[in-house]
């Protein structure tokens, strides 16, 4: 058989390297701790779990679910939105529904992008954008992120012959997998930026809840009010603990919203009606769950932190997300993959290694706070024999 070309980049996975180690560990009767998925381990609110399980019983919602009958959702959505930032949104025109953000990032460049068209994509950065990119057939350009430079790209540095290929331009923060946050005024040169040079911007927005000081995340509208050339991507996996049932959704310009919304036509209906019963009661009802699960990941990061600094790995404490960015030392700083492979077969603590998530994040390790604080600090133990 033959395949398409636009696979040939997508064959190189460093995270499915780490399962390969991870099982191995586990046939070696290794106690397996695993810090390398960012997939949260607390549960969903207990009013979510009852609205999707009340669906199961109703035979209505059991067939295909059209854009139309999605308004429910799309106006919760909307709502959420304008109360949490107050810019007004159209439900019907301003809004699509996703079945997690991922699918969103992924399948945006098919409709913006035409082949050898360029992206431009953080270095490092969340994987699915790349892929996304290279299944539109179109070319990367890493801006890299730097300690020195808090982790925010210099737009100033893109080559000139680049832009003028540039088609669309993703950004996220609160950042995975540097745990950076950006302000307001980082997004508003963002904005003009892509105004000037008629590039789509996408802000990929997943930790909007996950912040651990009185300061909020901005969002792209903050600074694109009338929402010239901009998307943002928002999911339930993080601040509302439902992963698993992917659902998510998009809200911008609403060209873009269209340009999407076709693309998602080819390829899927919608999600089940009752997950998103699940999400309205979620967007709409009690946020105490939220902000236990922003006190948690902070304890966690706190504990996590302090163990660290307790065996001399002296890490910046992350102001938002679920993550925890720490610089390998001399010996490992070259190889992270190694590092994280002989890790997790050698004492069963599995992270994630920089190199996974672009060129410039060789040198790093992410690992994901997603255990009690307890193992998290025997996992810090297990780490400072492994260093020994």
């Amino acid at each position: 058989m033959q395949f398409a070309k636009r696979l040939q980049p997508l064959q190189s996975n460093v995270f499915a390297d780490m399962d390969t180690a991870k099982t191995k560990a586990l046939a070696a009767s290794k106690e397996l701790i695993d810090l390398s998925l960012g997939s949260s381990d607390l549960a969903a609110q207990p009013h979510i779990i009852d609205a999707i399980a009340k669906s199961l019983d109703d035979p209505s919602t059991h067939g295909y679910l059209l854009f139309g009958a999605t308004i429910a959702f799309r106006t919760a959505a909307a709502t959420w939105y304008e109360q949490k930032f107050g810019i007004s949104i159209d439900p019907e025109t301003e809004v699509l529904p996703l079945i997690g953000s991922q699918e969103g990032t992924a399948h945006l460049p098919l409709a913006i992008l035409n082949p050898g068209d360029y992206a431009l994509l953080l270095d490092p950065g969340y994987p699915s954008h790349a892929g996304g990119v290279y299944l539109a057939s179109g070319l990367i350009y890493p801006m890299p992120l730097r300690a020195e430079n808090e982790f925010l790209p210099i737009f100033s540095d893109i080559p000139v012959d680049v832009l003028n290929k540039a088609r669309m331009m993703v950004l996220s923060y609160p950042h995975n997998p540097t745990a950076a946050t950006a302000p307001l005024s980082f997004f508003k040169e963002a904005v003009a930026f892509c105004q000037n040079h008629n590039i789509v911007l996408v802000h990929d927005f997943p930790y909007v809840d996950l912040i651990f000081s009185d300061e909020t995340a901005p969002s792209i509208f903050q600074a694109d009010p009338e929402k010239s050339v901009s998307i943002e991507f928002f999911t339930l996996s993080k601040s509302y603990n439902m992963g698993g049932f992917r659902i998510g959704f998009a809200i911008g310009n609403a060209d873009l919203i269209r340009a999407l919304r076709q693309v998602k036509a080819a390829v899927d209906f919608n999600q089940y009606r009752g997950i998103l019963n699940g999400a309205v009661a979620a967007l709409t009802g009690p946020q105490t769950g939220v902000q236990t699960a922003v006190a948690t990941f902070k304890r966690r990061r706190d504990a996590f932190i302090g163990a660290l600094d307790n065996i001399g790995w002296h890490v910046p404490t992350p102001q938002a997300t679920m993550y925890v960015w720490a610089k390998l030392t001399d010996a490992w700083r070259h190889n992270s993959i190694e590092f994280c492979t002989k890790l997790v077969q050698e004492t069963g603590v599995a992270a994630s290694p920089g190199a996974g998530f672009g060129k410039s994040g060789e040198g790093y390790v992410r690992f994901a706070l997603v255990r009690e604080p307890l193992i998290l600090e025997i996992a810090v133990q297990r780490i400072a024999e492994f260093l020994k």
